[in-house]
């Protein structure tokens, strides 16, 4: 029985319940880091702020404590739960070691479009998100991007209302879990084959109940590299040191 994709907060919060503690958390330009025994990562907001009032109050939290902030509307609160929550179920998820590492010929960080390339090659596919490079694929296949922010090239996100339920492929962000927009467009890509993407990825076999179809998340291969990489305002170069996309068929 199909679940609504709107359960995904009680099941990342359920999910995410241990007594494990924080050790670092590093808001970088691009990607935010909560270290515990191991790591989960989220997208950082685009939006910077000098006047958030926990900094400093963190390490030594219980991840679980934190875990709900995913619900606040306040995006660094969010993204600081998120990456809390990936930090509780990726690094022991079994999901990760079933997945297929990605070695792509081309971007490391365009690898699950270069792994799916001969599959959508006449679909029609839909992007959530403007993934840096992404252009390159664009003159091989019907690709449409949405974007919170477009660009000339993008549709604004409020045109998933009409693509989505018309799209053959649909690779979703996984940061519209933490924009609260996931939901609704798991809800209209129903038709689709659906790709969940990207290192904000929670590691969960449930979400197949919800209509997601693959997981195209991270590995932490190099964690030292990895931080520094964060710390030093890396965004794609965490795929060239120390992330690796895996991809695993629900």
């Amino acid at each position: 029985m199909r679940v609504h994709p709107r359960q995904i907060y009680n099941l990342l919060l359920k999910s995410s319940h241990t007594n494990l503690l924080v050790r670092e958390i590093i808001i970088g330009l691009t990607w935010t880091l909560c270290q515990a025994d191991g790591i989960g990562l989220c997208m950082s907001p685009n939006q910077p702020t000098r006047t958030l009032p926990w900094s400093g109050t963190l390490v030594n939290m219980a991840l679980a404590d934190l875990a709900p902030w995913l619900q606040s509307w306040d995006s660094y609160q969010a993204t600081v739960g998120m990456a809390a929550i990936n930090a509780a179920i990726n690094p022991s998820s079994p999901l990760v070691w079933k997945a297929k590492p990605l070695s792509p010929k081309g971007s490391a960080n365009l690898a699950v479009f270069e792994h799916f390339l001969p599959l959508i090659r006449g679909k029609r596919v839909v992007v959530i998100g403007r993934y840096p490079g992404l252009s390159e694929y664009e003159q091989e296949i019907d690709l449409t991007v949405l974007e919170r922010q477009p660009n000339t090239q993008d549709l604004p996100d409020t045109a998933c209302e009409y693509l989505l339920p018309e799209a053959d492929w649909v690779f979703l962000t996984a940061t519209s879990i933490v924009n609260k927009t996931f939901p609704r467009l798991v809800d209209l890509s129903q038709n689709a084959k659906l790709v969940l993407m990207g290192p904000t990825v929670p590691w969960l076999p449930d979400l197949a109940d919800m209509g997601i179809d693959y997981l195209a998340g991270v590995a932490v291969t190099h964690p030292e590299a990895l931080r520094q990489t964060i710390a030093e305002g890396g965004g794609i170069r965490i795929f060239d040191t120390g992330v690796q996309y895996r991809l695993l068929e629900l």
